[in-house]
């Protein structure tokens, strides 16, 4: 073969090989974010800022109370979940509340860790397999946690216990909004 064919064959070859990738499905392991972001606070403490010990498993180890903004028209109903993604056997997931009603603008320090709650909304599992939430309670080092609520075109047809996969897979394709917030713990 002249070392004109065999440049000519890599070309085509690596040709094919970057159209094949680009036609190559992924699924994404957490739902994608939106364009609209939807704004999520606490009282309790400032994004990037230590989550109050009684809020953690030193604690009392109550939810916090959270608030968030009005979403896009069209809302029918959103979804917090709740992760420490530097715990050491990855990601542990400490709360999973799911259809909270589209009119809900904010939940009420200490939660109750029911099945569903009066609102309608729904509790997950999470990482240590019960409902509810579980607070921070890092085994050394500052961890992050993350809240993140989702506004969704939907109401999700799972029951309670549902896992964070089945929420999160549940949603793709429905989520029209996005918030974060992250604070922190460290166990002294």
């Amino acid at each position: 073969m002249s070392a004109m064919r065999r440049l000519l064959h890599v070309l085509i070859t690596a040709g094919w090989i970057l159209i094949l990738a680009g036609c190559a499905r992924t699924t994404p392991s957490a739902p994608a974010a939106p364009a609209v972001s939807l704004s999520l606070t606490s009282p309790a403490f400032a994004h990037g800022q230590p989550i109050p010990a009684r809020f953690t498993c030193d604690g009392e180890d109550v939810s916090p109370p959270l608030n968030w903004g009005e979403p896009p028209a069209g809302t029918r109903s959103f979804v917090l979940i709740m992760d420490d993604p530097d715990a050491p056997a990855g990601t542990w997931t400490h709360w999973v509340l799911f259809n909270i009603p589209a009119g809900v603008r904010s939940l009420e320090e200490a939660v109750p860790a029911l099945e569903t709650l009066t609102s309608g909304a729904r509790h997950g599992k999470n990482s240590w397999g019960k409902l509810g939430y579980g607070g921070p309670c890092p085994p050394a080092g500052t961890h992050r946690y993350f809240f993140r609520l989702y506004a969704l075109d939907i109401s999700l047809d799972l029951a309670p216990g549902a896992a964070k996969k089945d929420v999160q897979s549940a949603m793709q394709g429905h989520i029209l909004a996005q918030g974060e917030l992250m604070g922190t713990y460290a166990r002294r």
